[in-house]
């Protein structure tokens, strides 16, 4: 069996009291998909960085489940059928 390895790399800004998250996987054939996540801290709500990258990295991180979702199934749809000799 060949274990493959596929990477995320989650990246996080923060400009004033928004927090943008980008969650970048790479395949073993340099292959990308990426998803993106937004929080925003309400002005009433105490100053907490880390609350604010947990929220943006993992709707970035769902984001990237639904696109790779996504490109999952235009694969099938591509390759549907019988495979031709």
């Amino acid at each position: 069996m060949e274990a493959k390895n596929w990477t995320v790399q989650i990246y996080i800004t923060e400009e004033g009291d928004d927090t943008h998250a980008r969650a970048v996987l790479t395949t073993r054939d340099t292959s990308t998909v990426t998803g993106r996540g937004e929080a925003r801290r309400n002005p009433v709500d105490r100053p907490i960085p880390e609350i604010g990258d947990e929220l943006a990295v993992s709707r970035a991180l769902e984001d990237l489940a639904i696109r790779l979702h996504d490109v999952a199934s235009d694969d099938i749809v591509e390759m549907a059928g019988p495979a031709t000799p």
